[in-house]
């Protein structure tokens, strides 16, 4: 199976969406397996955390059609800069002790989601050099 921008962007979305509404409904799920307590503080930031998850997945979502272009580039960067901050901070908050192991199974995504993106974003610029019309 060939990985495409198209199917990359559905699959983000819904996996955007469904961070989004375990954020918003039961932090506690995503909290408890990386062996962090939850409060009301953690749950308020975890709710405004899942309207920007919301917000990405529609972004995906609206632009899975979109060939390549600047503003596809454009999304495709931001999102593996945010992969990246988020995977560092997952290590990062592992090796400090605030965080336990299950983390590193977001990382893990995070880290395949970058490396993904990056692969649809060289194949995308190969085919604009070849002219070929695959996303």
């Amino acid at each position: 199976m060939q990985i495409n921008f198209r199917s990359l962007a559905i699959l983000s979305a819904f996996l955007f969406f469904a961070l989004a509404f375990t954020w918003m409904f039961a932090p506690n799920i995503l909290l408890a397996s990386w062996g962090v307590d939850f409060s009301d503080s953690v749950g308020l930031v975890g709710r405004r955390g899942a309207a920007l998850y919301a917000g990405i997945g529609v972004m995906f979502f609206s632009a899975r059609n979109a060939g390549p272009s600047l503003a596809r580039s454009s999304l495709i960067a931001g999102f593996v800069v945010t992969c990246l901050i988020l995977a560092v901070l997952g290590v990062f908050e592992l090796a400090m002790g605030h965080a336990g192991f299950r983390i590193l199974s977001a990382v893990l995504i995070e880290v395949a989601l970058i490396f993904a993106f990056l692969y649809v974003s060289r194949a995308s610029k190969s085919d604009l050099q070849t002219g070929s019309t695959i996303r």
